[in-house]
């Protein structure tokens, strides 16, 4: 039996052609969700009184390295193809990125950069997590457009369908007929993530500088994870069986955990300092 609520998605992947360049609807909201995910982390790093120069340096670092993982693993996840077709790796006009390569990638090198640089790094983790999470859900917008994750058929009363034929997602649409949106579903989870994130840095974890981001980290791994049970495209690792985000997700988790148990052994830090007064008002002193 059908599900009884389809949504059909009738567009083309491509937006426009300006030349020899391709204006996407992956793309788009790509771009839409790296300068919402930076304004978000510059904002938040001014709530806890991070040094805004360093947060921008942050961001001019953490979005190629992003760049550079995000296409780096997915390269790695389908080497079968890229070794037989190298200059296509660097085709990224042409699509193929992995969410867990950009995450590692623009940690990584936003990590290494502040290092060296001398800056805070527990709570330029906080910070980028908000980032993180919110650019990831944005972009999963655009894969919702133009369908280029596959899922299985769906059992439950909604789904998805590509009617056309540019679509990624058109030919698996003939042949199982409507599944699920599992990167939709990706997009929810990471919109309730983000409200986890706000929660723990304004609340519980305000003194824990560092362990906001492994709220990030451990939660979108477990998600991902799971979700990733309802994908049809996703390689398989040839050791353990799981699927190379599902392998992805397990290593952080595991190597997440010394860290953890290191920051919980660090003394609380101080609460930051309430923000500055809107223009305008005048403080009263109630003592």
């Amino acid at each position: 039996m059908l599900p009884f609520l389809v949504i059909t998605i009738p567009w083309s992947p491509d937006i426009a052609r300006l030349g020899g360049l391709i204006l996407t609807w992956h793309g788009l909201f790509t771009a839409a969700g790296i300068l919402a995910g930076v304004q978000l982390s510059l904002w938040a790093g001014r709530r806890i009184q991070y040094d805004e120069d360093h947060a921008y340096s942050l961001a001019l670092v953490g979005v190629p390295s992003g760049i550079a993982g995000a296409r780096g693993l997915f390269v790695w996840e389908h080497w079968t193809y890229y070794r037989e077709n190298i200059p296509s790796i660097f085709l990224l006009t042409e699509g193929g990125i992995s969410v867990w390569g950009a995450v590692l990638g623009g940690v990584l090198g936003s990590l290494i950069f502040a290092w060296l640089r001398g800056y805070e790094i527990r709570k330029g983790l906080d910070i980028a997590s908000f980032g993180l999470i919110l650019g990831m859900a944005i972009g999963r917008l655009g894969d919702l457009v133009n369908g280029e994750h596959l899922a299985r058929a769906t059992s439950l009363p909604w789904g998805v369908i590509y009617t056309h034929p540019d679509s990624p997602a058109f030919a698996h649409s003939l042949i199982v007929g409507p599944h699920h949106p599992a990167t939709t579903y990706e997009m929810l989870a990471d919109f309730v993530i983000l409200g986890a994130l706000f929660f723990c840095l304004f609340g519980p974890l305000r003194r824990r500088s560092g362990m906001t981001f492994f709220v990030f980290l451990i939660s979108y791994s477990v998600m991902r994870f799971l979700v990733t049970y309802l994908r049809v495209d996703s390689a398989d690792t040839l050791v353990t069986g799981m699927t190379v985000p599902q392998l992805v997700s397990a290593v952080v988790v595991v190597a997440s955990i010394p860290a953890i148990l290191y920051l919980l052994r660090l003394p609380p830090t101080s609460d930051a300092p309430p923000p500055p007064p809107v223009a305008g008002r005048i403080p009263v002193s109630r003592g």
